[in-house]
């Protein structure tokens, strides 16, 4: 089975509060990739926020409120809704912090073996942290790849930086 995980596509991480020129020029590359529909399931994570983030432990070392649950900024882009269009399976997982056991409770539930492709943002944070767990949950169980053109980091060098970190524990870079 395979399967296409999009971390937080979001809004707020394209062109929004935490938005990047390397961000918005990912983001046609990953409607291309999902366009392609040849795999099996499309996840969409959601980095999720309440009015209180400035009072918790993210928010006192990013201060910058993001992704708000509901808020346009919370919303997955609008380009890769349209690209999604069609495609039978599309799931949406709300993770109100970098990994997501949910999305690892997803994948181990499929039928194996399993093919997983992550993209997405912030590839230095929220994308290694998912593909993190998910090898480690999946080790025997799944080839887990990152499209490294369907990513950006917090920065450029982070975004290298998170590659090769990911590369070094077995996840193939493509």
């Amino acid at each position: 089975m395979k399967v296409l995980v999009v971390i937080d596509a979001q809004n707020d991480f394209i062109d929004g509060a935490l938005g990047s020129k390397e961000a918005q020029a990912a983001v046609p590359h990953i409607a291309e990739r999902i366009a392609k529909k040849d795999f099996d399931l499309l996840v969409f994570t959601q980095d999720t926020h309440s009015e209180n983030y400035m009072q918790t432990r993210e928010g006192a070392k990013l201060p910058v409120p993001h992704c708000l649950r509901g808020s346009d900024g919370w919303k997955v882009s609008p380009v890769l809704l349209k690209a999604a269009e069609g495609i039978k399976d599309v799931r949406f997982i709300a993770k109100p912090t970098f990994g997501s056991f949910e999305l690892r409770d997803l994948l181990l539930g499929l039928p194996k073996p399993l093919e997983v492709e992550f993209c997405g943002f912030c590839t230095d944070i929220c994308v290694v942290s998912n593909v993190l767990i998910s090898k480690a949950a999946l080790y025997e169980d799944a080839d887990i790849k990152v499209n490294a053109a369907c990513c950006a980091g917090v920065t450029p060098d982070k975004h290298k930086a998170a590659l090769e970190t990911m590369a070094s524990c077995q996840i193939e870079i493509i």
